[in-house]
């Protein structure tokens, strides 16, 4: 599957210590519809997970200056391996941590029919002008940077795999002419959960809104909530 840079929320990822600049973790907690301290969690989380996949790092020296990232090629190891957390990295180089330069965007769940199930919270983010995503990371082979039509049309042409939330995501970003008109966008994000209907034609996901979503067949079983950062 082709997938956004994203992990799993660590438990460092709830330290406290770095400063923000930006909505502040009790606004981030209205968008994300969560608590205060778990929207901390959730945007240190999307910062490093960002920074340890692509090189995007969303801090800087100063509220308006970001940083070059090459200077930090040895804590972007360190973070990867779990040897420091992003709060540690953050106060030690003196940098803030640039909440505005991220948006909330969705939240995606696993379909209850899976036992094994994840939820998803999804950003856009503004990359710093001084900074390019690069594809040092062993999570993900090939890394590519692509518009969300590109990859819509590679798609289309069964040149690369998609998941439901990815598909709906980019097809979203899509109505977009620039990541300006993205980024004045302000979302409560709401959980969305796929149903899965088994047919002659196979197994397929229903979104809400389809046709057939309040019908979908439901199998309660063993669930294992995870939370994600996208």
């Amino acid at each position: 599957m082709t997938v956004f840079p994203g992990g799993g929320v660590e438990p460092s990822d709830s330290e406290p210590g770095a400063r923000w600049f930006g909505p502040s973790p009790t606004r981030w907690a209205t968008y994300l519809l969560c608590s205060r301290q778990f929207a901390i969690s959730l945007i240190q989380a999307a910062v490093r997970e960002l920074f340890e996949e692509s090189g995007v790092l969303l801090a800087g020296a100063t509220p308006t200056v970001t940083t070059l990232t090459e200077t930090h090629a040895a804590a972007r190891q360190a973070l990867t391996h779990k040897l420091i957390s992003l709060s540690e990295f953050l106060v030690t180089n003196d940098l803030v941590l640039r909440a505005d330069l991220l948006r909330p965007w969705a939240r995606w769940m696993t379909p209850l029919e899976l036992s094994r199930r994840y939820d998803t919270r999804f950003f856009v983010a503004t990359a710093p002008a001084n900074q390019a995503a690069d594809g040092q990371t062993s999570e993900a082979d090939p890394t590519s940077w692509q518009t969300p039509g590109e990859l819509l049309r590679r798609w289309e042409r069964g040149l690369c795999g998609l998941l439901p939330s990815t598909w709906a995501t980019l097809t979203e970003l899509t109505s977009f002419g620039c990541v300006s008109e993205v980024m004045s966008i302000e979302r409560l994000v709401q959980p969305i959960i796929p149903r899965l209907s088994l047919s002659d034609a196979g197994l397929r996901s229903i979104l809400p809104g389809d046709p057939g979503y309040d019908l979908a067949t439901v199998d309660a079983g063993t669930h294992q909530p995870a939370n994600d950062s996208r």
